[in-house]
């Protein structure tokens, strides 16, 4: 378990890593929004779920779990906040 949790880990920190590559390289709002929301929400996720694996209190897990499931709620709403202010800028 330890080994899928560090896996999980390295995986959802190249994908921040990648999505911050990604964010610096693009060069309009909206391939930088994509990149920023994409990427970025699949590696905290993954980075959690290690987190998770890693440490066995169902509190702590309980916890992990809720931190990914507002930030897929949230992360799409604030980039579509973003794209349609720089639409109408």
């Amino acid at each position: 378990m330890e080994a899928l949790a560090s896996i999980s880990i390295v995986v959802g920190a190249m994908l921040a890593a990648i999505a911050a590559l990604g964010i610096n390289r693009f060069g309009d709002v909206l391939s930088r929004m994509h990149a920023a929301t994409k990427a970025t929400t699949l590696g905290l996720a993954l980075t959690l779920i290690g987190a998770a694996i890693a440490i066995p209190a169902t509190g702590a897990v309980v916890k992990l779990l809720l931190v990914i499931v507002f930030q897929f709620m949230t992360a799409p709403v604030g980039a579509h906040l973003i794209g349609r202010a720089s639409f109408r800028a």
